[in-house]
């Protein structure tokens, strides 16, 4: 599009920017991108650090699988295919509340370093942080409220992440969170801790 001058601009040229948003909301837009095994208490936690940051001032909008499958991702199935194009379309949503200086919590298995990689791509790594919920597998069959891997055990369930299909833990996650033998406020307090300085202006 070009103006009277014929110079080239763009609606995103008039907009309110990025750094205008943050600075009203007082904070740091960022993607903070929780992954881990199914049962290690990602939605959990995520669920918690919503509740965390209101209630400490940081307006945030948290994305996980039901909230994101039931509307913009209804039509895509679990296959290779679908499942990375589920993650590119939260990226790409999750960088739109970036620019809206908005903290998007994000609870997503992401099993893989190239899909995590993808996200962290389309977002920008100065932006993406990484929290590995690392749960061991143990652990989560022992949490199974919904007895999925005890289906996948038995083939019911194909491709389930940890069983049949690889999980690979990230291997320098900017943050880490252990929950063996803790409460949910303590990992939850311990994410918000560890969180808190990479938000503040």
């Amino acid at each position: 599009m070009k103006d009277e001058g014929n110079n080239v601009f763009s609606v995103f040229d008039e907009i309110i920017s990025r750094d205008e948003k943050q600075r009203f909301l007082s904070q740091k837009s960022r993607v903070i991108w929780m992954t881990g095994l199914s049962g290690s208490g990602k939605t959990t936690l995520a669920k918690y650090l919503e509740r965390k940051l209101m209630d400490n001032g940081y307006y945030s909008k948290l994305l996980d699988g039901d909230n994101v499958r039931s509307g913009l991702n209804a039509g895509l199935g679990f296959s290779e295919t679908d499942r990375t194009e589920n993650i590119r379309r939260i990226a790409e949503v999750s960088k739109l509340f970036l620019d809206g200086g908005i903290i998007c919590v994000n609870s997503f298995v992401s099993p893989t370093h190239e899909v995590r990689n993808q996200a962290k791509v389309i977002i920008g790594s100065n932006d993406f942080i990484e929290v590995f919920i690392n749960t061991s597998l143990e652990e989560c069959e022992k949490r199974d409220v919904k007895g999925l891997y005890a289906k996948a055990r038995v083939g019911d369930i194909p491709n389930f992440t940890g069983i049949s299909s690889p999980f690979e833990a990230p291997e320098n996650p900017a943050i880490e969170i252990q929950t063996k033998n803790k409460s949910i406020e303590e990992s939850g307090d311990e994410l918000f801790t560890k969180l808190l300085p990479l938000i503040k202006i």
